[in-house]
């Protein structure tokens, strides 16, 4: 029967593998699916201005002095959306793939979080899971970590 292997890492890189082996044949690894997020790599100051000025405090035209609107928990609900929308991609994939049991390599920093929010009877299915970033190992090295 097919399995799935699921790498992701630091919320920007995700990429799936079938492993797939015949009668009298060796396992085989097949990129899946890949994909990275541009919203999940990089830092944040990068991404967002940091002039002040956006919004209004409020009040009259004489009280035009601007705030700078800061969202101080911008990082944390990003991190935890990225998080969400990782493991909804595992879910479908799995379910589309058919596959009896899958396994998963995450780094240690999201790990615990991803198989938090799969779905009960998608993560009874989890057969291997390592805490590691492999998403720029060779695919022909991805079998060995799950062997």
């Amino acid at each position: 029967m097919d399995k799935i292997i699921i790498v992701a890492a630091d919320l920007g890189h995700f990429k799936a593998y079938r492993i797939t082996q015949g009668p009298m044949e060796s396992p085989r690894v097949v990129l899946v699916d890949s994909y990275d997020v541009i919203e999940g790599r990089g830092k944040l100051a990068d991404k967002l201005s940091d002039s002040a000025g956006r919004f209004g405090r409020g009040g009259g035209k004489e009280e035009a002095g601007m705030s700078s609107g800061e969202r101080h928990n911008i990082e944390l609900e990003t991190e935890k959306r990225l998080i969400k929308m990782i493991a909804k991609n595992i879910e479908v994939l799995i379910a589309g793939e058919k596959c009896g049991t899958w396994h998963l390599a995450a780094a240690k920093t999201i790990n615990r979080q991803v198989i938090k929010n799969l779905k009960p009877g998608i993560k009874a299915r989890l057969d291997k899971n390592i805490c590691a970033d492999l998403t720029k190992t060779d695919k022909s090295e991805i079998l060995s970590y799950f062997t």
